[in-house]
């Protein structure tokens, strides 16, 4: 995952190529707001973030970007359905109480819902749970268990399973490694040598 300029996080550019003009756009844990910051100046987006951590919330007021100081797994459910073009869940499935929950609340009430991923099934986790027989840790790991927000470990292909056995289609996915001599490796085997995955998802029509 090469950094990204104006990014400390190589998702979020992706996203924000992902993501139309003119659209309304929903950021679910959109942290200090930099990816609706840049939708909003660029790209005309009409759209707001959700985010917990007062800290973060203090950025995106700073930075002008509209957001609500609140619970992922208390939210959404005020919302009309179709509320929104496109809806996004950027590294934080693994933190919410009910990602299968959350995930069918966001496409109720967005058309199109766009989720990066942490990988745990990428082979340098698995490679530091077998010989060191401890929870992984790494550059986008970097908390010990005891402290870590992600309590939900999943896999690419545990998403993909989960979204083939629900009522949900990936129309895109995305995967991105760190090293570039994993990037042909990261295409053909997603679940063993990508370290973060971005899907496109939608209702199954």
């Amino acid at each position: 995952m090469t950094p990204q300029k104006g990014y400390t996080r190589p998702d979020l550019e992706i996203i924000a190529d992902l993501v139309p003009e003119n659209s309304r756009v929903l950021d679910l844990g959109c942290g200090t707001g930099d990816l609706l910051h840049k939708l909003i100046h660029e790209k005309n987006v009409r759209g707001h973030g959700i985010e917990l951590l007062d800290n973060y919330v203090f950025e995106c007021v700073a930075k002008g970007v509209p957001v609500i100081h609140q619970d992922l797994d208390e939210s959404l459910t005020d919302y009309p359905n179709h509320s929104f073009d496109y809806i996004i869940l950027s590294q934080t499935i693994q933190q919410v109480k009910r990602p299968d929950l959350t995930l069918r609340k966001m496409l109720r009430i967005g058309e199109t819902g766009i989720v990066s991923l942490l990988n745990f099934g990428y082979w340098r986790v698995r490679h530091y749970l077998f010989l060191k027989g401890e929870m992984p840790k790494s550059k986008a790991l970097p908390y010990e268990w005891y402290d870590t927000p992600n309590i939900h470990l999943s896999t690419i292909r545990d998403f993909q399973k989960f979204c083939k056995h629900s009522d949900m289609v990936i129309t895109k996915q995305i995967n991105l490694v760190n090293r570039k001599r994993d990037r042909m490796l990261a295409n053909l085997a997603p679940n063993s040598f990508a370290d973060l995955a971005i899907f496109v998802v939608q209702l199954k029509k």
